[in-house]
């Protein structure tokens, strides 16, 4: 997982037991089996394969056998292998691969609830309420409320509104929640934004009827 804008760490994850000499050694990255994110021939780098959305983003620490993708997006998202080949008499041969797939992450805004009624709330009217969370990847799970009166909480979930950007591919969500203006004690609501990949919950400030 990398967070987006930041480096990605993708591994090679080669422990090299025979201490082969790079300069004996082809190694390269590559994305979703045929676009070359970086190689090392015989100990230098080497950007004649390289497709050109990689060129001048990877670093390769060689001691580590570590690539470093710079400024991970969306568009990075996927599925790489590294390769090992190692010449030592006639045409070099694979004696190396590992694989690894890389996920994106993107921070959403803390969820925000707005109040889509006009003028004063009426005993017997609805409350109309919406929240709103922008900017994140990947897309959430869903979007819940709570909604607690004296000794008791309400969950709800409504249906999710998701959009996402054609050019940052970032997502924004909004739920939309419709009820009975409460009449017999003070409410709190809370709206909850649950992530996908083990990311957790992001919560809303509660609004206070």
């Amino acid at each position: 997982k990398a967070f987006l804008n930041h480096t990605a760490y993708l591994s090679c994850y080669f422990p090299n037991p025979q201490k082969i000499d790079m300069r004996d050694l082809i190694v390269f990255w590559q994305k979703d089996s045929h676009r070359v994110a970086h190689e090392v021939y015989y100990g230098e780098e080497k950007w004649d394969n390289v497709s050109p959305e990689y060129i001048n983003r990877t670093k390769a620490d060689v001691d580590k056998w570590i690539l470093q993708l710079l400024y991970a997006g969306v568009k990075d998202e996927g599925h790489f292998e590294c390769i090992i080949q190692h010449k030592k008499e006639g045409p070099p041969k694979v004696i190396h691969t590992s694989e690894c797939s890389l996920h994106i992450i993107a921070n959403y805004s803390q969820p925000e609830i707005a109040q889509l009624h006009t003028g004063e709330l009426k005993p017997n009217g609805y409350l109309n309420l919406s929240c709103s969370s922008i900017g994140g990847y990947p897309e959430p799970e869903e979007m819940t409320w709570l909604i607690s009166y004296e000794n008791t909480t309400h969950r709800c979930t409504p249906h999710m509104d998701v959009s996402q950007d054609d050019v940052t591919k970032l997502y924004n969500v909004t739920s939309k929640l419709n009820i009975p203006v409460p009449t017999n004690s003070l409410t709190n609501i809370s709206c909850l934004l649950h992530l996908r990949e083990q990311l957790g919950i992001l919560v809303s400030a509660p609004l206070h009827i």
